[in-house]
């Protein structure tokens, strides 16, 4: 087994939505290609909200290093007060110098052939880039998505900060991973000095093993038991910018369509699970008069949420065109959930790319409000007749995460052996 140092801030028992499965699952498929990883991550009390219920997916060969770091705005801070600096490039900076002790120590124990950071924690690429320039072994820079557009960060010092750091990393690293081709093409075109080869498409994807476990869980069966046939369910689960997802011109749709009769609370009812806005979007909710028809949710376990996303009748997608290039995370679970979906997008975006190759028919931009309320029209009475195609199974298990770590592996691989 080769070794591989994997930094990452978001890591068991942090609770956020789908970004903490990127690094675990790899820690996880990575074994079944010859590589061992081991992780550093961060002392628990940087994390804002902890979850336990992923712990137990760590597997037992997996060493996970804890590193000291703080945050900055709630271990640093006097009365929610601090000097903009001690947050740059981001609030675990503090992480920097624990993370470069514990880094340096696990380097000379494990002796990895690779390191690993990844985005979007900026001081992940910090700590990559320290001890790669420490020690010379080879760094592959997880972007995911991009670090700097023109308008993020909005704070001009982080801005410069992130350029620097973004820069330094695509300088030295061995090869950048992004999880969109809209995303290679923007760095492409930012560093044309670079040669293509550093640039690497790994998308996001879904677990196998995960669904499985919902699909046995009880709250799969209670779901189930519960469901209402009568009434039909959509669901949008996971964090609802009010920018970039922005649901306005769809509750406009909606609340003309309950206006016309089209739809009331016995015919529909919409779930948004853990939008992380709820105070936001509830304003907009009560402004349409939409109550009693969509309804925010609590956050719950990630087992649950694919559970619910397995047993609800529809599934929604939010992502305006300013984020063309990049696509939710969420979007390869909905396929592989298997239920129908209905995609409020830019149709020229990455995200409308993904679903048109699974033929997902239903995707209207997400700032137009009759194309809304005539695609969800459509959406509902095609619900209502059954009438919808599955995407073909050989599409959905491309997205799998141990088809996405197959490429990893094979990246890693290559890597090891030009050296």
């Amino acid at each position: 087994m080769k070794n591989i140092l994997m930094i990452a801030y978001h890591f068991p028992p942090v609770r956020v939505s789908s970004g903490i499965q990127r690094t675990l699952k790899f820690s996880r498929y990575l074994l079944d290609y010859g590589w061992k990883a081991q992780v550093l991550s961060v002392n628990s009390r940087a994390y804002i909200q902890i979850n336990n219920g992923q712990m137990g997916e760590i597997p037992d060969e997996v060493f996970v290093k804890r590193a000291f770091a703080l945050d900055t705005s709630r271990h640093l801070s006097f009365k929610g007060r601090y000097f903009s600096w001690m947050a740059l490039p981001d609030r675990w900076i503090s992480w920097g110098f624990g993370g470069t002790i514990s880094g340096l120590l696990m380097l000379f124990k494990f002796k990895p052939k690779i390191i690993w950071s990844t985005y979007p924690i900026a001081t992940a690429h910090i700590l990559g880039l320290i001890l790669h320039r420490l020690t010379g072994i080879p760094w592959v820079a997880d972007f995911r998505d991009s670090m700097t557009e023109d308008n993020y960060p909005v704070n001009p010092r982080q801005w410069i900060m992130f350029r620097w750091i973004e820069e330094q990393a695509v300088k030295h690293c061995a090869r950048a991973v992004f999880t969109t081709p809209g995303a290679i093409a923007m760095y492409a075109e930012r560093y044309p000095d670079i040669s293509g080869s550093k640039w690497i498409l790994i998308p996001n994807g879904f677990d196998e093993d995960s669904f499985l476990k919902a699909e046995a869980s009880e709250a799969y069966k209670t779901a189930l038991k519960n469901k209402v046939v009568e009434c039909c369910v959509l669901l949008h689960s996971g964090v609802l910018y009010p920018s970039e997802r922005d649901p306005t011109e769809f509750f406009k749709a909606l609340a003309e369509l309950k206006e016309k009769g089209i739809v009331n609370s016995k015919k529909l009812n919409i779930l948004f699970r853990a939008t992380g806005h709820d105070d936001i979007h509830s304003q907009l909710i009560n402004q349409y008069g939409l109550q009693d028809i969509v309804l925010l949710k609590p956050g719950i376990s990630y087992e649950e949420a694919l559970a619910e996303m397995l047993t609800v009748d529809g599934l929604l997608v939010f992502q305006s065109s300013n984020c063309n290039h990049q696509i939710p995370a969420k979007v390869y679970e909905y396929l592989r959930a298997k239920r129908p979906i209905f995609a409020l997008t830019d149709p020229e975006g990455d995200t409308a790319g993904v679903l048109t190759e699974a033929k997902v028919p239903f995707i209207v931009p997400l700032n137009n409000k009759n194309e809304i309320a005539n695609g969800l029209t459509d959406f509902l009475l095609k619900l209502g007749q059954g009438d919808f195609v599955q995407v073909d199974n050989e599409i959905i298990n491309k997205h799998s995460r141990s088809a996405c770590t197959k490429v990893l592996a094979e990246l890693l691989d290559d890597i090891v052996c030009k050296e």
